[in-house]
This record gives C-alpha cells, sequence and structure tokens, in this order.
C-alpha cells in the first residue's frame, strides 16, 4: 500500500497578539479559517490549531473503535467521541499541550461495560492519532455504553 499523504497549511501576519492567520488544507474542507490569538488563548469564536487536533483525535478514534468492535464480531450502531485537547501555561513562560480527555459514548448491541472499555483500551493502541499523542502526552479516556 502507497503511503497516505495529508495536507494542510496556515499563513501567519503579524505578531503574535496583534496578528491573525488562516489554516486551509488541501481538501478544501478547510479554506481560509481564521484563527488569532484571541481564538486560541481567549475562547474568542473561531478556530485554533487545539482544537483542530481534538477534531482530528474525536475522528481517528472514532474510527479505530467502530474497526476493533467489529474484528472482536460485535456491529457498533454508533459511537460518539468528544476529544478535549488541554493546554496549560509553563512556569518558565509560553504554553504546553498536557493532555487530551477523550469522552466515549457508544451504542454497541450485545456487549457489556467490561468489554466496551476493554475494546475501547485495544482501540487506542490502534489508532494513529492516539499513538502520535503519546509521545509525551498523557490521554485520558471516559468510555461508556450509552
Amino acid at each position: 500500500m502507497a503511503d497516505i499523504e495529508r495536507t494542510a497549511s496556515a499563513v501567519w501576519q503579524g505578531d503574535l497578539r496583534k496578528g491573525n492567520g488562516q489554516i486551509s488544507s488541501t481538501s478544501g474542507v478547510i479554506q481560509n479559517t481564521p484563527y488569532t490569538y484571541a481564538t486560541r488563548f481567549e475562547n474568542e469564536p473561531g478556530t485554533n490549531p487545539e482544537e483542530l487536533i481534538a477534531a482530528a483525535h474525536a475522528a481517528c478514534f472514532s474510527m479505530a473503535f467502530a474497526n476493533t468492535l467489529a474484528k472482536q464480531g460485535y456491529q457498533p450502531e454508533r459511537i460518539e467521541a468528544r476529544a478535549t485537547c488541554i493546554m496549560v501555561a509553563k512556569p518558565e513562560g509560553g504554553h504546553k499541550i498536557a493532555r487530551m480527555r477523550l469522552v466515549v459514548r457508544g451504542r454497541v448491541p450485545g456487549i457489556d461495560e467490561a468489554t466496551f472499555r476493554r475494546v475501547a483500551q485495544e482501540a487506542d493502541q490502534g489508532c494513529p492519532v492516539s499513538n502520535l499523542l503519546r509521545c509525551g502526552l498523557e490521554i485520558q479516556h471516559d468510555v461508556s455504553l450509552m
């Protein structure tokens, strides 16, 4: 199988606090989407890198989980994953993405809570985004059936 490449780009103009940027992806789904200091650090409406990382993690994990469930003979009807990327201020200045919290709910006929949780952990080990983030980032999970 050939390598799969996905590309996004960002342009930033100006200094950190007064500048602004736009994020785009080659698929066109994200196209010149604005982001600023305020959308990243002050909760103003708009996107930011951490939100995009969280979206990628939620999407990847839900797919990996559905796949792992199916491989073990379960037919998931619905997997809902909400990822929260947590950034903290560093004592020496600046910020650090410290952890990711995944809240996962699923509707899977014929599975019990303990098995659902076990399969979630197995799915996490096979999730490409989880594996990327695990390099220096604590990933927290809150998993349960609906």
